[in-house]
């Protein structure tokens, strides 16, 4: 691995864990074992690292989701509610580090930087742009029965399972996963059993 990725690596792991304000350069570069001047060869800031962190962060969020999406003999609805499966897997562990760095960072950081919270809107668009795809198979296969149109019903899910992931560490509960998965099935007019 290089110096660059080293930095970036060990960015995510601490920023998922304690939040962008309270994780200093000092502290991300000697997890990265690397001296101070190598972070401003590759980055001109820390809102500019914050950047990359999150276009890298999206960027295998989003080959993780083609590749689950591209699933040979799946429906639509099973690949949704394996998606949503796996976000209730993960999202609920109480170290889940860089797996959730747009629940971790999305109101933290959407105030104070106008390129970090660029970031997180073209990577959440990508994330719910790849859910409406499906939601449109899922229509044209007969999987899935909805009332609005895919990407209406994409947005309503992915902000819902965004709202459900704070809730789970302000609760320190499963709980609202569990309705909103009940609530995901009757949007996608999908049985339990799916």
């Amino acid at each position: 691995m290089n110096t660059r990725s080293n930095i970036v690596t060990a960015g995510q792991s601490l920023i998922g864990q304690k939040g962008f304000s309270a994780v200093g350069l000092a502290e991300i570069l000697k997890a990265a074992g690397v001296p101070k001047g190598s972070f401003y060869h590759f980055f001109e800031s820390k809102d500019a690292f914050g950047v990359v962190l999150l276009n890298e962060y999206f960027e295998s969020y989003h080959a993780n989701l083609d590749h689950l999406f591209a699933k040979q003999g799946l429906t639509a609805a099973e690949m949704l509610m394996l998606y949503f499966s796996n976000w209730r897997e993960n999202q609920g562990l109480e170290d889940c580090e860089s797996r959730c760095l747009a629940v971790k960072l999305g109101a933290e950081v959407s105030d104070f930087s106008e390129p970090m919270r660029s970031a997180l809107k073209t990577g959440t668009d990508g994330i719910i742009s790849r859910l409406a795809t499906v939601v449109q198979a899922g229509v044209s296969d007969g999987s899935l029965r909805v009332s609005q149109t895919p990407t209406a019903v994409a947005a309503s899910l992915y902000y819902l399972w965004l709202g459900a992931s704070i809730m789970v560490k302000i609760s320190k509960s499963h709980d609202p996963f569990e309705i909103v998965l009940t609530n995901t099935r009757q949007t996608l007019g999908i049985g339990a059993s799916n």
